[in-house]
Formats: C-alpha cells, sequence, structure tokens
C-alpha cells in the first residue's frame, strides 16, 4: 500500500514543475519522456512528435486501450478539455488544477466551464461538445487560450499580405465562422495550412493527430510553423509600363481648352507614343509655336515620363505633328525612360521585400520612405545645363545627380508605382509634387528637401498653404 501510494504521488509531481508560477510559459516543461506509452503511435507515425510532446507536458494520458487514437476525429469537449490543460498550466503549473476546480459535470463540462470562467472562450459551443469538432471549431477554442506574451505574433505581415491578395488561405473569407480566430493561428505559428496554398478547410472535421499538432504549438516555440510562401509576386512591379502610369484620356484633334489638351496627353501617353497629331486649319506660325509650348506645359505635368523637349511640324492643310523627347538623350530617350522605369520597379520591390513598406502602412507612410530613398540618394547638380539628363528621372537612378524635374520624375514614378495618386506643378524656375495622401491634398519637394546636410522634412506633406510659403504657382 506504501508503495502504491508513493507511486501516485510520483506521478502527480510529474505534472506539476518543481518551481510552477503564476501565468508563465515557464510552466511549458516536459516533465516526462515518452517511451511507448501509445501502441497506436511510433516514430514514423504522422504527428509523432506532437503527440509525444503532449504526453511529455502531461497534456495527455491517451486512452484506457493504451492508444492515442491519431485518425480518430476529436470532439468538440475534447477539444476544449486540451485547451483548458494549457490554460491551467500557463495559470497555475498543473494542468488539471483550473478545470477540476470546477463542480460537477463531465470532464468537457468542467473545462468549458473553466475556459468561460477565464474569460477566453464564449458558450457558442456548450450544446456540441459530443459533437466531432470542425477546423474552425478548433481555432476558436484555441485563439485565446494564452496570452500574447506566451504565444506572440510571429508572422503578422507575412499572413495579412498572403491573406490579402487572395492567393493564400483562400477557403477563408471573412464569412467563414470565427475567421479571425483561424488568422490568429496563422500569425501565431500554430497553423500554416494543409498545403502549398495555406488551406485551412474550415468546415472539416479534425483529427486527434492533426489536433496535437496545434496544441503542441502552442506551448513549444520550437514546434511553432512558419509558411514557405513566396510573396515576390504579390509586390513586385515587374511588367509596369510607363504607359501603365498614366490615367487614360480621350483623344482631342483640335485642344481648345486646358483640359482638353491634358485629355490628349494623356492618351498619348497611355498608349506608349511619343507623338501627337493634332489639327488646327489655318494655322500660322505663331499659332503653331503657341501650341507647341502649350502641350511642353500640358507634359511637364507628367514628368515621370522624362519628355521635356518638343519637335513640331506644321502643314498648310493644319496638320500640327508634335514628337516629344527628353533633353540630351541624343535619339536614346526611349532606352533611357526604360532604364529609368526598370531602376524605379527595383527599387519598389526592394522596399517591400525588404519590409520597408507593408501593406499596413497608410499612403503618407509610404510616400516618406520614397523621400528619404530619394534624398537619400541623390544631390543636387550644381552643374547641369538645359541641355542636361539631370533633368529626367533617369539620372537620379543611374547616375545619383539631378536637377528639380529629374527628383520630381523619380519620386513621382515611385509614388505611382504605389498607387498613389501624384502630378507635377511648377512656377517659372522651379518643379514638385502634388499627391493625394491618404484623401488629402499634399505638396512634396524633394529638391529642397535634399538640400542640407541632412534631410529636411519641411517640405514633406505640406499643406496647399504651407507649400505657398515656399513656391508661388
Amino acid at each position: 500500500m506504501k508503495k502504491r501510494l508513493f507511486a501516485l504521488l510520483l506521478a502527480l509531481c510529474l505534472c506539476i514543475p518543481a518551481s510552477a508560477a503564476q501565468n508563465s510559459a515557464e510552466n511549458f516543461v516536459r516533465q516526462r519522456n515518452y517511451t511507448g506509452q501509445f501502441s497506436d503511435l511510433n516514430v514514423s507515425s504522422p504527428f509523432y512528435k506532437n503527440v509525444a510532446a503532449l504526453y511529455e507536458y502531461g497534456l495527455s494520458e491517451g486512452r484506457a486501450d493504451g492508444t492515442y487514437g491519431l485518425t480518430d476525429p476529436m470532439t468538440v469537449g475534447q477539444v476544449m478539455i486540451f485547451a483548458a490543460r494549457i490554460r491551467s498550466l500557463y495559470r497555475t503549473g498543473s494542468p488539471s488544477a483550473g478545470p477540476d476546480a470546477q463542480a460537477g459535470g463531465g470532464a468537457a463540462q468542467r473545462a468549458s466551464r473553466y475556459l468561460q470562467a477565464e474569460g477566453v472562450l464564449d458558450g457558442g459551443l456548450e450544446d456540441s461538445l459530443n459533437l466531432p469538432a470542425t477546423r474552425a471549431q478548433v481555432a476558436h477554442v484555441l485563439a485565446g487560450v494564452l496570452p500574447e506574451s506566451a504565444l506572440p505574433v510571429l508572422y503578422d505581415e507575412l499572413i495579412t499580405q498572403a491573406y490579402a491578395s487572395r492567393r493564400y488561405i483562400t477557403d477563408v473569407t471573412e464569412y467563414t465562422p470565427y475567421y479571425t480566430d483561424i488568422l490568429s493561428l496563422y500569425r501565431r505559428g500554430v497553423s500554416m495550412g494543409s498545403n502549398d496554398r495555406g488551406a485551412f478547410q474550415p468546415d472539416s472535421q479534425i483529427t486527434r493527430g492533426a489536433a496535437a499538432a496545434m496544441l503542441t504549438r502552442m506551448v513549444e516555440p520550437d514546434l511553432r510553423v512558419k509558411p514557405s510562401w513566396n510573396l515576390a509576386s504579390l509586390y513586385s512591379a515587374k511588367g509596369t509600363l510607363l504607359s501603365d502610369l498614366v490615367e487614360p484620356g480621350e483623344y482631342c484633334a483640335s485642344p481648345a481648352t486646358n483640359e482638353e489638351m491634358d485629355s490628349s496627353i494623356r492618351h498619348m501617353l497611355s498608349q506608349g507614343s511619343h507623338q501627337l497629331v493634332l489639327n488646327y486649319p489655318g494655322i500660322t506660325p505663331a499659332r503653331a509655336r503657341q501650341i507647341m509650348e502649350w502641350a511642353l506645359s500640358a507634359i511637364k505635368v507628367y514628368c515621370e515620363q522624362s519628355y521635356n523637349a518638343v519637335d513640331c511640324n506644321y502643314s498648310s492643310a493644319g496638320t500640327v505633328t508634335l514628337d516629344f523627347s527628353a533633353t540630351a538623350a541624343n535619339g536614346k530617350t526611349e532606352s533611357y525612360r526604360a532604364s529609368a522605369m526598370e531602376s524605379a520597379i527595383a527599387v519598389h520591390d526592394q522596399m517591400w521585400e525588404d519590409g520597408t513598406i507593408t501593406t499596413d502602412m497608410t499612403d503618407k507612410e509610404k510616400a516618406r520612405v520614397y523621400y528619404d530613398w530619394v534624398c537619400n540618394h541623390c544631390a543636387y547638380d550644381y552643374k547641369a545645363g538645359n541641355e542636361s539628363l539631370s533633368h529626367i528621372a533617369y539620372s537620379v537612378f543611374s547616375t545619383g545627380v539631378s536637377v528639380c524635374d529629374g527628383y520630381t520624375g523619380a519620386y513621382n514614378m515611385l509614388l505611382k508605382l504605389e498607387g498613389i495618386d501624384c502630378y507635377a506643378i511648377s512656377n517659372s524656375a522651379h518643379i514638385w509634387t502634388v499627391a493625394t495622401l491618404d484623401g488629402e491634398t499634399c505638396h512634396i519637394d524633394t529638391t529642397w528637401g535634399d538640400s542640407g546636410s541632412a534631410i529636411s522634412y519641411d517640405y514633406f506633406a505640406m499643406t496647399p498653404a504651407q507649400s505657398r510659403t515656399y513656391h508661388s504657382w
């Protein structure tokens, strides 16, 4: 009798850490070794490490017949029992102290009452204790069992981007029961789904083996999982053309207003063309010059396109042909434009790959990142003349020196790759950016922001009124 009592006391001690603390992940300690206690589990079994860990943490004793039941469905009540044991182990150092303190009823009912008393679960599954648990129900039971200090968010950005793309975890939507709990398990490394797209299968019944994997990942950091998804294609701007950065306009053969000229310019740019053919019957040389200067002023709004020079030919019939190019390009305008676009895409993609830009950032936060990049990677070209490549975006990316229209062109190109609406505004001596950031009109001057020994943010996200204190237009 004494010998039996001693063995019982020893078994109880194995379930309680010698120095148990309250509300501590340090209580998650393996107190015993798995040595084949479950007859249906061996080293080649699916989820072997997880089921063995359940035993070693004192969270499972298996079934009366000496099996664990790897492929059997787990009921809602059984999930609650395991969840309550994990909660109790964290809170008291004993997996049984919490649920055993609940009076009356079976083990599943006591576990459910304990979880509710702890404020980590509602009573919505009370009538389902004896039914096979769906994977969504398991997520609901487990999501609130441990605080973030014990089960931290590890992959928030990865899961947010993957889920928002609708390329991963595609079988979970906002209409899926407990979808926020499901995503929480992914973010904490408790689940990575069942295939290469991270499918969760929320309506499927869960097996005891698959449940063991989730349960043990909650208590042991080394067992947590990170999806091996390649999200490069989600943020990459590869394949974007300069023509894609322009909102298409309608062609007007004889523009008579600024709006009509702008629309014709946008039509040309969105078609990937550098030539605009207009028609003004009875045109005179003076009128042809006016149209040429008017069109050049209109295209300056889209300085990221790098067109800042125009050649005008007209006929006695009134046909006006405008060919746009870049100063100092020497016939290589399209090559410089393509190079600038390729460089801008590389900067954009690197920002996303590095996590410098993330999906949860505001437009203003993203715009500031690119403001910093331009200021840090370019210097003002005080030697530039009118016939210099420093007047186009190419100079910022390829030579690291530029003047205001180069600064502004490169910056606007980067903003537009982010889908931020912007354009260039100018006066007789200067040009800068106007962007819509989170619904607000903001003026941004990267050139002046880079005019001192350190980046100045006086010229970032200015209101129109603030901008007027520096610029006239």
